[in-house]
């Protein structure tokens, strides 16, 4: 999903925090389920189950909606935040899917490695779902016992199991990278 190019970097904490109870609020609904997201600068990544494009538009739309008028109210503007539809894609493999997965939690760490930047070998993004997911290979996250996730667990077969075959995401993995 991306944003207005006018709007400020979203992956300053107090932007990421207007967003996530946004995610949280809107994570399911009506055939629609937020599995996993990340903030970038001026995009949303997000892996969703639904069970229509129906339940798709409307779970986006709702997200879209309840994201723009709060992130208009923090920064005192009016206008548009999103620049275009939503791109989507669907994924029908194990392979795609656990490549879906590792691009959405492991963005910033492909952005700052084709920027020569390196993140250390455990950090996880805290502008992502990545705190919460259980599909690390080398490390066990838990979230605070009194910290609602912004995500539900997935129900579907290749979002819970499949993409598994291809195996556990290794934390410090940069996506795309060959």
């Amino acid at each position: 999903m991306k944003l207005d190019e006018s709007l400020p970097n979203l992956r300053s904490k107090q932007l990421v925090r207007v967003i996530e109870p946004c995610l949280r609020q809107g994570k399911e609904r009506d055939g629609f389920r937020l599995v996993h997201y990340s903030v970038q600068a001026h995009h949303l990544h997000l892996v969703v189950e639904a069970h229509s494009a129906q339940a798709l538009a409307a779970g986006i739309k709702g997200l879209s909606v309840r994201i723009a008028k709060r992130l208009n109210a923090a920064l005192g503007r009016t206008g548009r935040v999103f620049a275009a539809r939503y791109f989507a894609r669907i994924l029908k493999t194990p392979r795609q899917t656990r490549a879906a997965i590792a691009y959405v939690l492991l963005n910033a760490r492909r952005h700052d490695a084709q920027r020569g930047r390196c993140r250390d070998a455990t950090w996880i993004d805290p502008c992502s779902s990545g705190r919460t997911f259980d599909g690390w290979r080398d490390l066990q996250v838990r979230l605070p016992p009194d910290e609602e996730p912004c995500v539900c667990a997935p129900r579907t077969w290749l979002l819970a199991t499949g993409w598994r075959l291809r195996g556990l995401i290794r934390i410090d993995e940069v996506p795309g990278e060959r």
